[in-house]
């Protein structure tokens, strides 16, 4: 029994030390989040060139809006698993540590507001105009977002260039060429491209408000 045991903790502790040589482990999840976080930015930038030119712009607002959703979801995963993780004492992200006690404590407020403006906008495509009330929730969230979002991108700006590119960078020292970038830059590819067919189906499903 006791031999039984030790061969099957063995074997967990062989899938544990080869899980972040194929992922990347805690450095893997750093990488994505970083790389989703600047993908989300250059959307979130051209998102709110369209706010100002609401009326003009309504269609490509509603397509990139949609097109977020994808990448959002990705980045609200990989940021829960670092949280999951950590919580649940797995050694190599106790290691690691968590963030700044600010951006923890902004962190349920960044991740309410997230969810608050793309569900309201969901649900004004849906319904169709006028959605008065639904509108008005949907600029205060957006309002209340916007701040909250604002002081979690100050806080993580320093550390995104060097994440962000880190996977495409081809010199340095071995240990910067990590394993698992084929499947991080795969998952940010497949998030936009769903993010791309949401956008022209909210073309579709958005024609009477156009």
């Amino acid at each position: 029994m006791g031999a039984m045991f030790d061969s099957h903790a063995a074997t967990l502790g062989d899938r544990e030390a080869h899980a972040p040589a194929r992922t990347g482990g805690v450095a893997g999840n750093a990488r994505l989040t970083g790389a989703v976080a600047v993908a989300l930015l250059v959307l979130l930038a051209a998102e709110g060139v369209t706010i100002p030119f609401i009326g003009q712009l309504l269609g490509p607002h509603l397509f990139i809006g949609l097109l977020l959703i994808p990448p959002v979801a990705l980045k609200l995963a990989s940021t829960g698993y670092r949280f999951a993780r950590y919580y649940t004492h797995d050694a190599p992200y106790v290691r690691k540590g968590p963030p700044p006690i600010v951006l923890r404590l902004l962190a349920p407020a960044v991740v309410l507001t997230t969810v608050a403006v793309f569900a309201t906008g969901v649900a004004l495509l849906f319904t169709g105009p006028p959605s008065n009330t639904l509108i008005l929730v949907h600029k205060v969230s957006f309002i209340a977002w916007v701040v909250f979002m604002s002081l979690h991108v100050l806080g993580h700006l320093p550390a995104l260039p060097r994440l962000a590119s880190a996977d495409w960078r081809r010199n340095g020292p071995r240990e910067a060429r990590l394993a698992g970038a084929g499947m991080r830059a795969s998952a940010l590819a497949a998030a936009i491209v769903a993010g791309v067919a949401l956008g022209f189906l909210a073309l579709s499903v958005g024609r009477p408000w156009l």
